[in-house]
């Protein structure tokens, strides 16, 4: 009888071993633009979970009492909502128990629907604040969102560089007008004059008509959402005007090597929900290990990937599940000590608490940072 009754106890266990719901190899998607023009921007996120993965599966990571493996699925999004769409669902056949990505917030948006539909849980870095307000329990933000970011480029303007009257231009992108409205917004809520309002397509680079507006109604800041391109021209025209007294202040499509190879005749700030790695305490040894891995510096958001993906293992440990809902709600829960860009913790809506927007201005080849906050 003893005999029997140790047979079926060993029978029981390998059962149980047999049904677990942990895989060996637990599979991430990593959803980013990979070709087209921010192919770039994309492949650095690709290469900061790449580094962290690396790092992740040396070290080891328990789940429900086994090791597992991580692995990347990483999908191509091109920038297209429709793509997007299309990678998404991709990633869901694939098996995935999370996604970071993606890097558009058109893309995002669109993509969100799938990955919440199966209990994906999707940390993106996209800015617009339609993303959260779909109001999936899935849907997360590593970054501040352009609420902050509009609400920092109009207190900067009104609190450090204007004290009397701003324009405002966008240029007539759903984003670029979401972000100028809510900069125009807060240049109001510190009591600037907004005398001139203006929207212009992505492509414009006459700029004649604004310029004798701006020296008519004496406008001493530009608040802008125009392309890094477009400012160019825009800097150029003021300056042949003999407006170079005129400062400008743009969101993160201002923050572009385009900018640093110019020699700028008048002062022009960028803001930024990415800092740089250089901004964080630990962001040196973080640049360290990344230019050794890959040969040379990160780009834009690598580093946040590469935290993002670390939350995620943090996540399925203290989980001990890779099943959607419970690595969801354990990723709303944990309030993190990031590697590099110190802590990560999610709000009830999916916004990043600790997302702060940067100021910086053009200096010695490089963007130097001025200051950022939490709290604009």
């Amino acid at each position: 009888m003893r005999l029997v009754g140790i047979g079926f106890s060993a029978l029981a266990l390998v059962g149980l071993i047999a049904c677990s719901k942990v895989p060996d190899t637990v599979k991430i998607g990593v959803a980013q633009p990979l070709s087209g023009p921010l192919a770039a921007l994309g492949k650095d996120m690709l290469e900061g979970v790449q580094l962290a993965v690396k790092e992740i599966n040396a070290s080891g990571v328990a789940v429900d009492g086994k090791t597992v493996r991580f692995q990347i699925v990483a999908v191509d999004d091109q920038s297209s909502p429709g793509v997007g769409a299309q990678v998404a669902r991709h990633l869901v056949d694939e098996g995935v128990v999370a996604v970071i990505g993606h890097l558009n917030s058109g893309v995002s948006i669109e993509a969100a629907p799938i990955y919440a539909a199966r209990n994906i849980p999707q940390l993106a870095i996209s800015t617009q604040p339609k993303y959260t307000q779909l109001g999936f329990p899935t849907t997360l933000r590593l970054v501040a969102s352009d609420a902050i970011q509009g609400r920092a480029m109009g207190t900067y303007a009104a609190t450090t560089l204007s004290e009397s009257a701003c324009a405002v231009v966008d240029d007539s992108t759903s984003y670029g007008k979401a972000l100028a409205d809510l900069a125009e917004k807060s240049l109001n809520a510190h009591g600037r004059t907004v005398a001139l309002r203006r929207s212009f397509d992505d492509k414009t680079t006459e700029f004649g008509a604004l310029v004798k507006e701006l020296k008519t109604r004496s406008v001493e800041t530009i608040v802008t959402t125009l392309a890094d391109f477009q400012v160019v021209a825009l800097v150029q025209q003021l300056a042949d005007a003999q407006l170079t007294n005129i400062k400008i202040v743009g969101g993160d499509t201002l923050k572009t090597n385009k900018l640093l190879a110019q020699k700028l005749p008048l002062e022009v700030f960028a803001t930024s929900p990415v800092l740089e790695p250089r901004e964080f305490y630990r962001g040196a040894k973080f640049v360290e290990a990344f230019n050794t891995a890959y040969g040379h510096a990160p780009v834009y958001g690598s580093h946040y990937a590469y935290d993002a993906m670390y939350l995620l293992s943090n996540a399925v440990h203290r989980a001990n599940s890779v099943d959607g809902k419970v690595l969801t709600t354990k990723l709303r829960q944990l309030d993190y000590m990031a590697p590099v860009t110190n802590v990560m913790k999610f709000g009830p809506d999916g916004e990043q608490l600790y997302g702060s927007v940067g100021v910086y201005r053009p200096r010695g080849g490089r963007w130097e940072p001025l200051m950022s906050s939490d709290r604009w």
